[in-house]
Formats: C-alpha cells, structure tokens, sequence
C-alpha cells in the first residue's frame, strides 16, 4: 500500500432508534432528501417497445397486493402465539384476536394462545402469481386526476404544509383526499419525506384547539410511521419495548394505547415468537409440571402488513424447494462426471445442487466461476437452466463470466441471455417467461448478490418457481445488505436448513487481499508495486473534493492507464461536504461541463435512474426533448418524463456503496471526508474497498476511525422473523 502526496453525510438515517443500520432508498424529492443516504444498484431499463421499469415495478407490486390478497384469506385463525403473556403484551394480542373476530378490542383481555406453528406433512404449492401483462402504455403510474390533485393543494395551503407536496398525498390517499386529510391530518406523515413535528404544525393549523398530543389519530400515525422507519432501517418488525420506547419519545402520552389502535384498524400486526431457553431451564421442566412444564417465554413484534405478510411468504416458498426432491434432470452418473470433471469448491456446489432443492453459495469475487460452472454444467445437461441478478450491473458482470457471447440456455430464442435481472425476470421482460400454470419456465435458478435480496422480492422469487426446481442463492455474506426490509441470505446462513458450499476460491492480487483481510475484521498494509492501493490523506472535506476531482481526471488516467469514464467515485451519503452532491457538481464542471438546460443535465452527463424507491440504474444523457431526459442506462433507452427527472435522475460520477453494490469498475476511488466517521462499519468499508478490480485510490480523511470501523463495527443487526418461521418447516441441515 503506498501513499501518493499529491494526486458525507451519515450513511444512516436515525428518524427511528432502531439501533439498526440504515442503508437507505431512493431520495425523494422534497423534505426527506437529505434524509436519505444510500440507493441500491437497481435493474435495466427497457426499450421503448418493451416493458418499462416502471411498469415492470407496477406489475411486480400488483402480484405482491394479490398474493397478500389471498394470505389473508386463508388465515381463518388469530396470529400464532408462543406462550402466554401478561401486561401490556397481553392486551395488544388481546386487542389483535377482538379484532380478528370482529368485536371492539378490549384493554385488558387475553385469550388462550394458538399453538405454534406447523408445517404441513407435505409440501404444498401455493398459488401461483399470474405472468405479467405487456403493455404498450406510456412509462410511469397514472397519476391522480388533476382536480383532486388541486383540493389537496389548497388543504396543505390552508395548513401551511408545501403545496408540491399535492401530488403525492393524493396519489397515496386516492380519491376523496382532501376529504381524508381534513379528518385526519396526521394521514400527511404517510407522505415520504414528512416527519411527526411537521404533520403535527399541519394538523394545529386545521384542527386548532381540537389538536392535541394524546390525540389517538396522531398515535396511529406515528406507529405506522416508526414502522415504516423501522423498515427502511432493514427491519420487517419491531421488538414492543423497543416500539413503545420510540413512541414516548415520540411524544406519544400512552404509547400502549397508541399501538393498540393501530392493531385495532388493521395498519399493523403483532406476532409472538417463541425464546431459545437455557439448558438448566431445558432440565427442570418436567420437575414438577410434567410435560408441560412452564410456560415458554416469548418477544412480541409488531410489523407492518406488508412485510410481515412476505416473510411469511417467503418462508413457505423457501420450506416447500428444502423438503420437496428436485426434478431428476439428468442420471446422478451424468452429475457426478459433471462434478468429478469440475475444480474444488465447484464440484461440492454441483454436488448439492443435483440432491438439493436450495443450496447456498458464499464467496468473494473470484468465487463466481462457480456458479458460472454450475450454469454451464447444467445446459450441457438439458436443464432450463437461468442466473438472476438484482440489479443491471451485477447481471451484465456475471454475464461476462458465462463467455464473450453470453450463455445461451435451451430456448427456441437461440439470442436470450442466461443471465437477467430479477425484476426482468418477473415481469416477464427478460428471462424464459412463465408456464401455463404461472410458474418461472426453469428447472434451475442461480441467483447472484443474494445479500441485496429483501423479503418482498425473495417472496415473489419463491413462489414464483415450479415444483421440483432448484434454487441456488450465491454471494458474499460480508458486503451490505438488502436496501429493502430483511437480511434473506444472512438469515437463511444462520438457519443451517439447507446445504452451504462455502467456495475456497480467493480474491488476487494486492486488492484481493486488503479486501479478504476487512472482510475478517483486519485492515493491514498490502505490498502493492503497480500501485494497486494508494492512500490520499487530505485535512477536510474541501481538499478531499479537490483530491477526488484530481485522482479522477488526471492522476488515475496518467499513472494507471484507466480513462475517467471507467473510474467510479464512492462516498458514505449523499449530503455533506463531501457527499454525492457535492462531488457530482465539481466532477461534472471538470468532465462534463455544461449550463444544465434540463434539470442540471447536459448530454454525456453521468447519472443514475431511480424510476421507483430503491431502484437505481446507471447510465448516461443521451439528450432531452419535450418528451423528457433520454438516457441510455444498461444498453436501453429510457425517457424520463420532465416531472419526473428532478426527484428521479441524479448526476452519478459518484456514488454511495448500495447504489455501487453489484458492480466493479476498473478503478475505485472512495471518499471518507471527516464528517463521515459515524457512517463507516466494516461492511460499508468491505464493499466500497471491493468494488475497484484493478486500482484502488483511499482519500482518507478520517485518522483511525477507519482501522476502528474494520476491526470493531460490525453490521448492525435487524429485526426478521425468516428464521423462527423456516424452523418448525423444515429440519436443520448438518
């Protein structure tokens, strides 16, 4: 590692002390922009004659609404308990079961609690969500009728609340929303971007003295806005101690009360999951009691429908691929020459995957030859064999590896790609489209950067495969996890219900080594005599932009040989004197200068696409017209309409880690201005180190925080159920 003497904001957002890391979403426009830190890598956009992005989202969320559709109803009885409680524990699942039956909650009410739950004696398939519909419709929703948009607009007015905050509360209100707002002004914390103290000055201006903090609307507003935090901070539920703690901070006079009414109106739910016991518990059970012993402990969650209800999903998608055999595709000889025929780790992965319905595959860099081989082995079988990425760049990087021709899968389209995006592939705009009955048309699935999954798209993943397929989720169980709620691959390492094939493929070189040793906790000095690593110490966040613009322009293309289209800059946020922003606007005025005549872009602009929240797709402006910004991001035009650029196109020389996660540029240039120090854990520093494939610049500003952050900052843990839901489904894999 040398040093070359001369050529952030927070990556967390704490509106709710999950006491969990938040790798944020897509910023929105408005309030809540500088609330926001970190966007995720996101899928391709499509051709003007094909499936938009957006409409690709549309069409996944409205499978996900009636896949809700139907759990609900076929939940005929109260939610699971783990044992019995008392105080206010109690009647919140007292006021959960009134509910449920149809009778006004009590406050102090218990019933007997349902046994744990099950699985079924075989595997059953659930139904299935119906392919998605091409459509030739112009990109974007439909937004909401313009004289509804102008009745909310003049109720905001009339509470001082931003009137271009109109758009949005009626499309998320629908119709008759100035109607909701005025009986409800606490609904305007549902908007994204707007906090409590902010809906609270709207509601004293429309209700007046009637306003107050032990208000029941506002306490259901808050809850469901600490969820929702919650769930941005990756968590699909919160623990009820940590909950009613949040909302006494909140303001909220009787936190108990609050939450029971938002269980009482359907917006939340409330779980109860049975503790681990210690041994000397284990022993004494039956001492006197008998069989029964004493009654278990549990925690009670509460958990926003939506998450709560995918996880579920997911579990069940998850026990019925562990316990049903997959298809015989192929004689076991013809796998096991496949496998005898393969290096190291590759033959175990091939082992498992020809015994095994879901087999995990974990690994740096250098360990995606694996499932590559896996790919390969399985066309030369016959099988309908796919990979699926989360995003464009990690699709077209396994691409890459699958020869310079991409993989071509059996199909009557020799051209298809065996590699997708997941989005495209359940959508139906890239992949092998569905069956007749609404499954995924494969017999294998390879998902790549498994650790970007989050319960929702893990949900429709699951469900969406055919009886007797195989699953493969691989990736690098050390970089960031999903920006959506839950930590799928973490989970699912941790639950041991399936076969692990940990590859034994290092990473090369200089770079391959610094990033192994973060990886277990040790930032050390690297011998790197082609300048691989180089460490850029500035004093402030001011030298650290004039660094960066330097490293990037000039000293990265000098002495490294790699032009400044293919260096990619990543810093911990987007704020800062040093964030995105800010280092956007000066790389733009050295590389691309230009008056901005659309919106601050100009053609050959850098720039990243969140067509919706935690979405982002790379590209460039190619031009603009009265149609909106045309870019080229992943090989596709896409067209950004004008109202849309400002809360939807950003300037993208650089980055945060999420939005870089899934790709790899030739050279990396990571910014740690010295307001970044409360950003930095092991795994920001993991993955932005890791994304750089031939030169790594470090503008360090930081001192030791950065060795303190690698040895001792963890991930932050999050709230999921996935593994108490996957239990009593499936047995432990040794």
């Amino acid at each position: 590692m040398s040093t070359e003497p001369e050529p952030a904001t927070e990556d967390t957002a704490h509106a709710v002390d999950t006491g969990s890391e938040t790798p944020g979403t897509a910023e929105p426009a408005g309030a809540a922009s500088d609330a926001r830190s970190d966007e995720p890598a996101g899928d391709g956009g499509e051709a003007a004659a094909q499936v938009s992005e957006v409409e690709a989202e549309l069409a996944a969320q409205r499978i996900e609404r009636e896949r809700i559709e139907r759990r609900k109803a076929e939940k005929q009885g109260p939610i699971d308990a783990g044992g019995k409680l008392s105080g206010s524990a109690a009647d919140l699942l007292a006021a959960v079961r009134a509910v449920e039956s149809g009778e006004k909650p009590a406050a102090t009410v218990f019933g007997a609690p349902e046994p744990a739950r099950r699985p079924a004696p075989e595997p059953v398939r659930p139904p299935r969500p119906a392919p998605a519909e091409h459509s030739a419709a112009p990109a974007g929703p439909v937004g909401p009728a313009p004289e509804t948009v102008q009745s909310v607009r003049r109720v905001l007015a009339e509470g001082g609340a931003p009137e271009g905050l109109a758009p949005q509360t009626a499309a998320l209100l629908g119709e008759g929303a100035q109607d909701a707002l005025r009986a409800d002004p606490w609904l305007l914390l549902r908007v994204a971007g707007v906090r409590p103290e902010q809906a609270d000055g709207f509601a004293r201006a429309l209700l007046g003295a009637e306003c107050g903090p032990d208000d029941e609307r506002r306490g259901r507003a808050v809850t469901v806005w600490l969820l929702e935090q919650a769930a941005l901070a990756g968590h699909t539920a919160l623990e009820l101690p940590r909950l009613t703690a949040t909302l006494a901070q909140r303001g909220v006079p009787d936190p108990d009360a609050a939450v029971q009414s938002t269980l009482a109106e359907g917006e939340a739910l409330a779980f109860q999951d049975a503790l681990e016991e210690t041994g000397a518990r284990r022993e004494g059970e039956q001492d006197e009691e008998g069989e029964e012993g004493e009654e278990r402990p549990v925690r009670v969650l509460i958990g926003l429908e939506r998450y709560a209800l995918a996880e579920e999903s997911l579990a069940d998608g998850l026990a019925r691929l562990v316990n049903s055999a997959p298809k015989q595709d192929g004689s076991a000889a013809d796998w096991e020459q496949a496998a005898a025929s393969a290096q190291g780790s590759a033959a175990e992965l091939i082992r498992a995957v020809a015994g095994h319905g879901l087999v995990l595959h974990t690994g740096g860099e250098a360990s995606l030859a694996e499932p590559a081989a896996l790919l390969r082995t399985a066309h030369a079988l016959g099988l309908r064999a796919w990979a699926a990425a989360p995003g464009p760049l990690g699709r077209d990087r396994f691409a890459a590896l699958l020869g310079a021709a991409p993989a071509e899968p059996p199909s009557s389209e020799p051209e298809a790609s065996a590699a997708v995006t997941v989005t495209g592939l359940l959508t139906g705009a890239e992949g092998p489209g569905r069956d007749v009955d609404g499954a995924l048309d494969l017999d294998l699935l390879v998902v790549v950067d498994a650790p970007q999954l989050d319960v929702e798209a893990g949900a429709l993943l699951a469900e969406s495969l055919p009886d007797g397929a195989r699953l493969v989720l691989a990736g690098d169980p050390a970089v960031l996890w999903s920006v959506g709620p839950g930590r799928v691959f973490a989970d699912l390492l941790a639950a041991r219900v399936c076969p692990q094939i940990a590859s034994r493929r290092p990473d090369p070189g200089p770079l391959g080594e610094l990033v192994s040793g973060i990886g277990i906790g040790e930032l050390g000095q690297v011998e790197a005599p082609g300048k691989e690593v180089v460490i850029v110490p500035v004093r402030d966040a001011g030298e650290a932009v004039h660094r960066t613009v330097q490293l990037v322009a000039d000293s990265v293309p000098r002495a490294i040989g790699v032009p400044a289209e293919e260096t990619q800059v990543i810093t911990p946020g987007h704020g800062g004197a040093a964030g995105t922003r800010v280092l956007n606007a000066a790389l733009k005025e050295r590389l691309n200068p230009g008056p901005g005549r659309f919106g601050g872009f100009d053609p050959g602009d850098r720039v990243v696409h969140t067509p919706v929240p935690g979405r982002v797709l790379p590209g460039r402006v190619v031009t603009a017209d009265a149609e909106g910004l045309h870019l080229s991001c992943a090989g596709e035009t896409v067209i950004v309409p004008r109202d849309r650029v400002e809360g939807s196109v950003r300037h993208g020389w650089a980055l945060t880690a999420h939005q870089a996660l899934g790709g790899r540029w030739p050279a990396a240039v990571v910014v740690l201005p010295g307001d970044a120090v409360q950003a930095l854990s092991r795994p920001w520093i993991y993955t932005a180190f890791g994304r750089a494939a031939r030169h790594l610049s470090v503008v360090h500003g930081v001192e030791q925080a950065l060795h303190r952050a690698v040895a001792d900052i963890p991930a932050k843990p999050r709230t999921t159920r996935l593994p108490r839901l996957l239990t009593p489904q499936v047995p432990t894999a040794d």
